[in-house]
């Protein structure tokens, strides 16, 4: 593996991926490979995850499609230098930043949505110039079997590899040599990564997790709307990958009052959305595994959960599926509240006073991101300015996963770095200031041997415009009186 990867690194040193030409092929090698292989990357998501069509096109292959042909049209602007603004201490300097490619990178990617969370990191580090070397999910095997046979096939495969195998395999290539890791997965493997990144201070991407609330603190009368937003919450809890998604609904927040109003509208939307027998609709994935599966069920065996239980809770252990639950204030301390859910299991939490929500969510770890639901402005500016996460978005869920011109990333426990669009090329790039200075003219009083003259120079030279400083140097101008404030 070790020799493999140094032959990525000598062709990275050959400078051919730093060539936009290359990139554009690339990037067009990948889009080519989702429309080819879609019927067979459909397959591949159904037979892991019982994806349908639909959800594996919208939540993956759509995205992709889209982020890669942003990436081709601004490809020149992303390669283009920046000019910096240089302070009068410069002149005569002209100066820009340059984005040049990182070098060899590793992708680690999850298996809950297999191809888009293994190419849309690819699309960013291939944008940005570097050889790759991707690490799929040994638990989204065909998925993972799909990348490996067709990924050499439309790419460059000196440039980009793609490797199998289960923790053994990724625990080798951590303790390699990388210019940079971009890991995808839990917060515990993901000190596993930071610890070994240490070993050759190699700069680190995380996308991590973590518990997502979504505060409901009303909802439009006027029962068209109000559904729309209903169908936007339970959606990003139980139709994305059957809650199995990092940026999905963990649990929610309500005033007590209300609570049982948005409990009953909540099992209507969710009859609507899958039926009364959500295991036959096909609109809801199946639990990745019976690893899974079995902590998924013993979070609702821990005392006190199992009674919370007003909506759903039925099981199916052969078909690994779980269909949609929602529990009533379970212990707080429960595993259920203090562990990422990452299942179709959907508690909800209620407070005398809405406004309590923001000083719950802060006494927790920083979620990936944080949900509301209101249509009051003035609570809308105290969530967006009293709470931290990796986004915040009202009155909807999961669509900044989406949009390719929004930061995608962490914060604090749950990741750090961010990614999509224009983001995955800077964070697969590093940003070089080149500058460029003519020689002459030249301040004389900036070389030794120092005096009291050229001190007071150097004073002027920090605090006045170019022509003040020639005017003092001619003797035209009084130098100004130093300030004693502090």
């Amino acid at each position: 593996m070790e020799e493999e990867m140094e032959q990525v690194r000598r062709y990275f040193s050959s400078g051919r991926t730093r060539e936009a030409s290359w990139r554009k092929s690339q990037l067009h090698g990948l889009h080519r490979f989702i429309g080819d292989r879609e019927d067979d990357i459909f397959r591949a998501l159904l037979r892991d995850l019982g994806k349908s069509p639909v959800e594996s096109y919208r939540d993956e292959l759509g995205i992709l499609k889209k982020d890669i042909n942003a990436a081709l049209d601004n490809l020149a602007d992303w390669m283009s230098g920046k000019k910096i603004k240089l302070p009068l201490v410069s002149f005569p300097t002209t100066a820009e930043l340059v984005s040049e490619p990182l070098g060899l990178v590793l992708i680690i990617s999850s298996w809950n949505f297999p191809f888009g969370l293994s190419l849309e990191p690819l699309i960013g580090a291939i944008a940005a110039g570097n050889t790759v070397v991707l690490k799929t999910s040994e638990l989204a095997p065909a998925s993972s079997d799909l990348l490996a046979d067709a990924i050499p096939t439309y790419l460059d495969s000196k440039a980009i590899k793609v490797i199998q195998g289960g923790p053994d395999v990724a625990q080798s290539l951590l303790h390699l040599k990388w210019d940079k890791i971009f890991f995808t997965g839990s917060k515990q493997v993901g000190r596993i990564v930071m610890a070994a990144a240490a070993e050759h201070l190699t700069p680190v991407t995380l996308e991590l997790g973590g518990k997502c609330p979504a505060i409901v603190d009303s909802l439009p009368t006027w029962d068209f709307t109000r559904d729309i937003l209903l169908k936007r919450l339970v959606s990003g809890k139980f139709g994305s990958c059957s809650g199995q998604a990092c940026v999905g609904v963990d649990y929610i927040i309500v005033q007590e009052n209300f609570a049982p109003t948005l409990i009953n509208l909540l099992k209507g939307i969710t009859e609507e959305m899958f039926g009364k027998n959500p295991k036959e609709s096909h609109a809801m994935t199946r639990i990745i595994n019976a690893h899974h599966y079995k902590r998924l069920k013993n979070l609702l065996k821990e005392d006190g959960v199992e009674a919370s239980v007003v909506y759903g809770g039925s099981m199916d252990e052969d078909a690994l599926f779980i269909e949609p639950t929602i529990l009533v204030d379970p212990p707080i301390n429960s595993d259920i509240m203090t562990d990422e859910i990452f299942g179709p299991l959907l508690p909800i939490i209620t407070m005398k006073r809405i406004e309590d929500s923001i000083k719950f969510i802060n006494s927790r770890p920083k979620a990936l991101a944080v949900y509301c639901f209101s249509t009051n402005d003035k609570f809308m500016r105290r969530v967006a300015t009293e709470t931290s996460s990796g986004s915040l978005l009202f009155n909807d869920t999961i669509l900044q996963y989406a949009a390719e011109t929004v930061p995608f990333g962490g914060v604090g426990e749950s990741g750090f770095g961010r990614y999509h669009g224009k983001f995955s090329f800077d964070t697969f790039s590093h940003e070089k200031a080149v500058l460029r200075r003519t020689s002459l003219p030249d301040f004389w009083f900036r070389y030794p041997p120092w005096n009291d003259y050229k001190l007071e120079l150097f004073r002027l030279f920090y605090v006045f415009d170019y022509l003040g400083i020639i005017l003092t140097v001619l003797g035209l101008k009084k130098p100004r009186p130093r300030s004693t404030n502090v």
